[in-house]
């Protein structure tokens, strides 16, 4: 599968020291390969999915969007499905900061 990066968790990740990077990479890579792993969210979140990982006692969420159904139909032809990849960060503000950004996308 293909990730797509949007800008608030490529901003996360550029600034992270180069550890958190590589368990960030793992975790992506994970994602990647079963992207059922995660708990899908409900209400405002709706079609957003969250994995949590550790990293030096710490908890991190990940927010991804996996590929549709309707993107499972046309993989035939396109031969990748993308997974967008929202946000990633420590629990705090986590999903106000989440729910702000998805507000700001939908917006033209």
């Amino acid at each position: 599968m293909k990730a797509n990066f949007k800008r608030p968790f490529s901003q996360y990740v550029k600034k992270a020291r180069k550890p958190l990077q590589l368990a960030i990479e793992d975790a992506v890579e994970e994602v990647c390969e079963n992207p059922d792993i995660g708990e899908a969210k409900l209400g405002d979140l709706a079609g957003i999915w969250v994995y949590k990982f550790k990293f030096q006692r710490q908890k991190y969420l990940l927010a991804y969007r996996p590929p549709t159904v309707e993107q499972h139909r046309q993989s035939a032809a396109v031969e990748f499905l993308v997974i967008d990849f929202y946000q990633v960060g420590s629990h705090e503000n986590f999903y106000d900061e989440l729910k702000r950004y998805l507000r700001a996308e939908g917006k033209p």
